[in-house]
């Protein structure tokens, strides 16, 4: 049977987007037994990496566990080196032990410096991100985390990392709802409950459940019902338990009082305390939360003195948990339980009491969809069993805050997203069909391109001479026609020119042929020693060596022949294609991680340092996209290697940093590409511009890629230069017009 389940789990992980859903799908609790119980250290390291990566450290107990799994994993991969990078799981482990400790601030930042680790390797960290949110909680600033989230959201949507993506839409949601905006958290709900369900069913149920609970909080119960209901049944259909079930049951029995359907309501707070109860991790919490809910059904079925008990029970729950007003499953509403309790028992004293401590919580987390719900209350009861001066204080404050929330989300009562949805279905279909023809014509279009270079390749090497001195013959005949029709002065500048360039594509390919050449004459010398020498097994295979070196000769030149041959079409081929408005930030942010990964790959000194400073709102500039990424990544490829070349060679102290800022100019943009590598001198930097001109070794560049990068930026109508100081860095500096 053992071979059965192998074969299993091969199948499974063999399609990546059913390996990505497995991954994310895994259940904690049997993995985290399934590591305890695995002995070798290879195999540990991967599964542990794996189980902290879908760990939720909002409980006490789980941060506990991933302490413990962080310090075994980093103890692991210094013998095994199995992990790509440590860096994020070091402040991983960094964040935790602060947060133990409440030192929220430190937390904070040491978890989100784990989540750019992670970031920049390309690992996606949803349950890390979401993490976040109950540290901001702890420090009541909504206002940054709603900041950071935005700006998270904007990334991980040009990288298309999906999963970080779907974790911002859920926090950023939650921040609206603590704002009272339930038409923008709603929607924020849905887009993050879409996402999630193509990788995550337990999350995909969760937002469901709040999607639901929201719209009753927003005051439209048939849509609260629709979606509870509907996450109640794929918690049934996916065997789900713990937190989604709790929550579900909970949210539909609180809806039910709501709508004093008591019997329901019932029958839902019996189906929440039994959930709470079989929970092993968090009984404790769930279980205060439905003693809460069974408390307001005994006082609305006119039984408050049956609720004293229950609600002693969970104020201890609370107190030794130290439960806020808000949590996983929803608003921990015991304070406004207690006054209905004390209001029952005709205690006016100690009902007010616990409003205006309910209240003065929600106001100091901030959470604008509780505030309105206490300050009800408050006029409620000031207007029957208080002071009429209160009951009017607590108004004027409910109108104020009234006039605010109406102005953030307005009377469409709706999410915006519900609509939309459809939409964007069907924009699915159709961008579905246009990819498949796209991809077809670009499958044939390739096919010939890759027949016709192969063929004109061939003709380049075999008849470059002829062909030079040809298009030598042809440029004299067209220049002597034009000097005929055109200005003798303008003429004259051009052509010099073209002649220029000519003789470079001349000299540079003289050098790879001669080479060729050369080698292929004593490679011929070699073979015709071989029949002229008694038989010598050494002699021979000192040949065949001298042979060996001499085609890896010609093969290395030939290749620079071919690279100067495909610059030189890369220049005839510019300023050809349809220019549209783009994006450049985000351009900037593609072709940076292009050229990141290139220098990973090519060169073997430590990881440069880079800055990048995009100015936000820049307007969209009229460019064609793939020629200037080719310039960007230019400048990019040229300043990685520039560090890389000072660093080896070996300066001390010296730190390899890279800076890519983008700003504003009055009709214009500009990106300016800044490194700390050696600088130029004077006489290299007035070359550099100049076709065939390079400082790099033989067989490393061709000199054409800063040729190509000016004839492009000139095409678009803009300007490239170029500031260096020797031992200090280069900075190029690219203008663009907006219009």
């Amino acid at each position: 049977m053992k071979w059965i389940s192998v074969l299993l789990l091969v199948l499974v992980f063999s399609s990546p987007a059913l390996a990505q859903r497995q991954y994310w799908n895994a259940d904690y609790d049997s993995l985290y037994h399934a590591v305890k119980q695995q002995s070798a250290d290879t195999a540990r390291v991967p599964r542990l990496a794996h189980l902290l990566r879908i760990t939720e450290f909002s409980e006490p107990v789980r941060r506990q566990q991933a302490t413990q799994m962080l310090a075994e994993l980093l103890r692991l991969n210094d013998r095994t080196q199995q992990l790509p990078t440590a860096a994020p799981y070091q402040e991983m482990q960094a964040g935790l032990r602060l947060w133990q400790r409440e030192q929220y601030t430190e937390a904070l930042a040491a978890m989100q410096q784990a989540i750019e680790l992670f970031d920049e390797s390309g690992q996606a960290a949803p349950f890390l991100l979401m993490d976040l949110a109950p540290i901001y909680n702890k420090l009541h600033d909504s206002d940054k985390r709603f900041i950071y989230f935005k700006r998270k959201l904007l990334q991980y949507q040009v990288q298309g990392l999906r999963e970080n993506e779907a974790a911002c839409y859920v926090v950023l949601g939650g921040t609206y709802r603590h704002r009272g905006d339930y038409n923008q958290a709603i929607s924020h709900y849905l887009h993050a409950a879409d996402l999630l369900q193509k990788f995550n069913r337990r999350m995909y149920s969760n937002e469901l459940m709040v999607a639901g609970n929201t719209y009753a909080e927003w005051g439209n119960p048939q849509k609260a019902l629709y979606y509870l209901r509907q996450a109640a049944r794929w918690n049934d259909k996916s065997k789900i338990a713990g937190l989604q079930r709790f929550y579900s049951e909970h949210a539909v029995a609180n809806l039910y009082l709501q709508l004093h359907d008591l019997p329901a309501a019932a029958q839902y707070i019996n189906k929440a305390l039994r959930t709470a109860r079989a929970d092993s991790l968090n009984s404790g919490i769930y279980t205060a939360y439905a003693l809460v809910l069974q408390s307001q059904l005994l006082v609305a079925q006119g039984q408050s003195p049956a609720a004293l008990p229950l609600l002693t029970r969970a104020q201890q729950l609370a107190d030794s948990l130290r439960m806020d007003i808000t949590g996983r499953p929803g608003e921990f509403t015991l304070d406004a339980t207690w006054a209905r309790y004390y209001t029952a028992q005709q205690n006016y004293v100690l009902a007010a009491q616990h409003l205006r401590k309910g209240y003065a919580l929600a106001t100091a987390a901030n959470f604008q969809m509780l505030r309105p719900k206490y300050l009800r209350e408050l006029v409620r009861f000031e207007a029957a069993h208080g002071s009429a001066a209160k009951a009017q204080g607590y108004s004027l404050a409910y109108l104020a805050l009234q006039d605010t929330l109406n102005r953030m989300q307005g009377s469409n009562l709706l999410a915006q997203y519900e609509g939309e949805r459809i939409e964007q279905a069907q924009q699915a279909q159709i961008a579905q069909l246009r990819h498949e023809k796209t991809v077809q014509a670009l499958r044939l279009s390739q096919r010939n391109q890759l027949l016709l270079l192969s063929v004109v390749a061939l003709v380049l090497i075999s008849g470059l001479g002829i062909l030079v001195y040809r298009q030598l013959q042809t440029n004299r005949r067209t220049l002597a026609q034009l000097r005929l029709t055109q200005n003798q002065l303008v003429q004259s500048e051009k052509w010099a020119f073209v002649g220029e360039v000519s003789a470079g594509i001349a000299h540079e390919l003289q050098n790879p042929l001669n080479f060729m050449k050369r080698f292929a004459e004593v490679s011929t010398s070699l073979v015709d020693n071989m029949d002229h020498q008694p038989d010598s097994p050494a002699l021979e295979h000192e040949i065949l060596v001298g042979l060996r070196q001499n085609l890896q000769e010609i093969s290395q030149h030939g290749m620079r022949a071919s690279g100067i041959i495909k610059d030189m079409l890369e220049h005839a081929r510019t300023g050809t294609t349809q220019r549209t408005s783009t994006d450049l930030n985000a351009l900037v942010l593609e072709y940076l991680q292009l050229a990141r990964q290139h220098q990973e790959l090519q060169t073997s000194a430590a990881a440069v340092g880079v800055e990048t400073n995009l100015a936000p709102g820049l307007p969209p500039v009229p460019v064609v996209p793939p020629d200037m990424g080719r310039v960007l990544l230019n400048l990019f490829t040229n300043a990685f290697y520039a560090v890389a070349q000072r660093q080896q060679a070996g300066e001390t102290n010296y730190q390899p940093q890279v800076r890519i800022d983008s700003r504003l100019l009055p009709g214009a943009v500009q990106v300016r590409v800044h490194d700390n590598g050696s600088g130029m001198p004077e006489e290299v930097r007035r070359k550099v511009f100049e076709a065939f001109f390079t400082t790099k070794p033989l067989g490393e560049g061709t000199g054409l890629g800063l040729s190509l990068s000016r004839d492009i930026v000139h095409s678009h109508g803009g300007t490239i230069s170029v500031a260096s100081e020797p031992g200090q860095g280069t900075e190029f500096i690219i203008t663009l017009p907006t219009e």
